[in-house]
């Protein structure tokens, strides 16, 4: 265990001309400097919240669309009396909010253009442009707090942001080139170039930034890149189609199957990206030491379940269908569960710190788990929180009392203990050896003796 050597007591403030400066100024720049703080930490936080807030709307509205237009793609209905009709692809009836809805897809001749028409375009920009803001709000700022971790590998925050940035470019760029040279005439060689990259990405990012950084840039991963099939490839294609049908030319149908396969590309990547949207509450999967494989794994199987149901009602016996899914799961459960199980690490046999009671069969008493909360988790979960990051305790859990120490004992051992995710980034250094007292309380009952 590293202990920090005593803080050396500050000299006293001067003024300009080197005498010192009544205590009455002391405290009003201190207070000043505190003030200055606390706006500048009002201001991260209600950036954090709004950019947050309309990431999600614009999210919901998005994907909302995706997989409707999805859904409809693959439950239209051809009237047989117009089956022969040119550039008709089929209807379906719907009834929703007290009425009925007729919705028909069509390939317009040309010159025959509608007075209005509406495009479903900029939900996806919102969202990309508010999820690139959390970025930079959450994860660049503050230092890079919550994207560098030294122990997973020493960076300033210059180069983390440069390796953040770069590979996200980088990874459109080889996705894009791929699809353009390879799509057309090989998509099952390039669909397997694609999806090496997302591995080897994973496990890259892992490899260098904190295991919350890390899942978040796989997910910036993927909105970006059906952010860019969108504006770079979809868009463009829907342009030239309404261009040619203004202009009374014809259409050309490899602009609309071009832009067909970056849909499908979109609609495969949007159930993996909710759950990374949503993987910071389970510390059990990004804090784990195989967190690579255990994302990689549920992304598969996010993908295996968007492909079900994409397919579910073309499916004749409902056989051919619910065992492929059940399958995924399995496997998914099957291996997430292997991968999380921690084994129970035995007592150090180390010489341990002073607060720190030797293996022995004697029941941990409270005060030292008092003491390692005080020393190591109290600077962010207290009612007045001394660590700057944090001007208000995470998720309102504090450890001011031992009664709030008791009843919270499942979330300790659960954080420190199994999960290894808190303190964040190990700020504080706690020890191996003070986590094993924590667990060793909590499966003792949690007694205050």
């Amino acid at each position: 265990m590293r202990w920090c050597s005593p803080r050396r007591p500050r000299p006293a403030p001067t003024s300009s001309s080197g005498t010192a400066r009544p205590a009455s100024d002391v405290l009003w720049l201190r207070h000043e400097r505190a003030r200055v703080h606390s706006r500048a930490v009002s201001l991260h936080e209600f950036l954090d919240l709004t950019v947050r807030w309309v990431h999600l709307i614009a999210g919901i509205m998005w994907i909302g669309n995706s997989m409707l237009f999805n859904w409809l793609d693959r439950n239209l209905e051809k009237a047989p009396e117009r089956a022969n009709e040119p550039g008709y692809e089929g209807k379906m009836w719907m009834v929703h909010s007290g009425g009925f809805y007729e919705v028909e897809k069509k390939q317009l001749a040309p010159g025959q253009m509608p007075a209005r028409l509406h495009w479903f375009k900029w939900q996806n920009f919102t969202t990309w442009a508010s999820g690139i803001g959390l970025l930079v709000v959450v994860y660049y700022m503050n230092g890079g707090a919550f994207l560098i971790d030294p122990s997973v590998r020493e960076m300033g925050l210059p180069q983390a942001v440069s390796i953040s940035a770069g590979s996200l470019i980088a990874a459109w760029l080889v996705y894009d080139l791929s699809w353009r040279v390879l799509g057309p005439s090989q998509p099952t060689v390039a669909g397997l170039l694609s999806l090496a990259m997302l591995l080897a990405l994973t496990v890259f990012y892992t490899q260098v930034f904190s295991g919350r950084a890390a899942y978040l840039h796989v997910g910036v991963l993927l909105g970006s890149v059906m952010t860019g099939n969108v504006w770079m490839v979809i868009v463009p294609s829907q342009r030239k189609l309404v261009a040619a049908t203004e202009s009374g030319q014809e259409q050309d149908f490899a602009l609309n199957k071009k832009a067909k396969q970056r849909s499908i590309h979109n609609n495969y990547m949007t159930f993996p990206l909710l759950f990374i949207m949503l993987s910071n509450h389970f510390p059990s999967t990004y804090g784990h030491k195989l967190n690579w494989l255990i994302l990689f794994v549920l992304m598969f199987a996010g993908a295996g379940i968007r492909h079900f149901m994409n397919i579910r009602f073309t499916m004749k016996r409902t056989a051919s269908w619910l065992g492929p899914i059940v399958v995924i799961a399995a496997v998914a459960v099957t291996l997430l569960f292997v991968l999380t199980a921690r084994r129970e690490v035995a007592p150090p046999q180390a010489v341990v710190a002073e607060n720190l009671q030797p293996p022995s069969r004697e029941p941990v008493r409270f005060s030292q788990v008092q003491g390692i909360i005080k020393e190591r988790c109290s600077s962010c979960h207290a009612a007045k929180t001394t660590e700057p990051m944090f001007p208000v305790a995470p998720n309102n859990v504090m450890f001011d009392t031992p009664a709030q120490i008791q009843t919270l004992a499942p979330r300790i051992k659960e954080r420190v203990f199994v999960n290894r995710t808190m303190p964040f980034i190990n700020k504080t250094g706690m020890a191996d050896e003070e986590r094993e007292v924590l667990g060793r309380w909590v499966d003792e009952g949690a007694n205050l003796d």
